[in-house]
């Protein structure tokens, strides 16, 4: 009795199996490059329209602000409501307001890990170039130091900066430093909280600027205090203290 052996199957060569774990390692890779794009993307444009992250690099906003405080800044709400007295804004120096070092150059290595930070709002390396202050006078505000108190007037009226300001034990107000400016229609009036030791606009009335914040200057308005843990919350901009204050088209 005769019998056949069966062909064998066909059966498709079995894959190696470090191609199947290249495939299946790629598309991982790919994804998560994908998400690290769109989140760097997405920092970007938040960085330069919406939030931007700011350190305190001195004094000059105690006690509202202590050095080294890490903060965010609103770039996006002033372009619709505008400034108002009492805002706490950083800006870029109008031109001689600081006596900034040059930096040391740093590697190449250290400029694009610092790049990619600051795109994510970690990093904050420009903020030695920028100045945070509180904002006095808005355009067409008359600002004038100092009454018999030696309180600035704005418009007329004495504005008591007891709420925010850094004063000495048994100092009634800061030093008086006398100017009566009336302030542009696209520029502010800003004084730091720490008066005594804030070179402000007071101190920058010899340079181009005038001792004036041009509007162009101005990034945008600190809102929140992110860093450290023990000091988060929201900046107060005592808006009260100018409650009393008329608007300029109305003396």
């Amino acid at each position: 009795m005769s019998s056949t052996t069966p062909a064998p199957a066909d059966h498709p060569s079995p894959v190696p199996r470090r191609s199947v774990a290249r495939r299946g390692l790629w598309p991982l890779v790919r994804d998560v490059l994908v998400i690290l794009l769109i989140a760097v993307v997405v920092s970007v444009v938040v960085k330069a329209f919406l939030v931007r992250s700011f350190y305190i690099p001195s004094g000059s906003m105690e006690q509202t602000l202590q050095k080294d405080d890490r903060i965010l800044v609103d770039e996006l709400t002033p372009h619709f409501t505008g400034y108002e007295r009492g805002d706490v804004v950083v800006f870029r120096d109008p031109g001689g307001w600081l006596d900034t070092p040059p930096e040391p150059e740093r590697s190449v290595i250290v400029e694009a890990v610092d790049w990619v930070l600051s795109m994510v709002g970690i990093s904050a390396s420009d903020s030695d170039e920028h100045l945070i202050k509180r904002i006095i006078g808005v355009p067409g505000d008359h600002v004038v130091c100092c009454d018999a108190l030696g309180k600035t007037t704005v418009n007329g009226v004495p504005i008591d900066e007891t709420p925010y300001l850094n004063l000495e034990p048994g100092q009634n107000a800061p030093e008086p430093v006398p100017y009566d400016v009336t302030v542009p229609d696209d520029a502010l009036w800003v004084m730091g909280d720490n008066r005594d030791h804030s070179r402000d606009s007071r101190y920058n009335m010899e340079q181009p600027s005038k001792g004036f914040v041009p509007l162009d200057n101005v990034v945008g308005r600190a809102f929140i205090i992110t860093w450290p843990v023990a000091r988060f919350g929201l900046i107060d901009f005592h808006h009260d203290v100018f409650s009393g204050v008329p608007e300029p088209d109305t003396q």
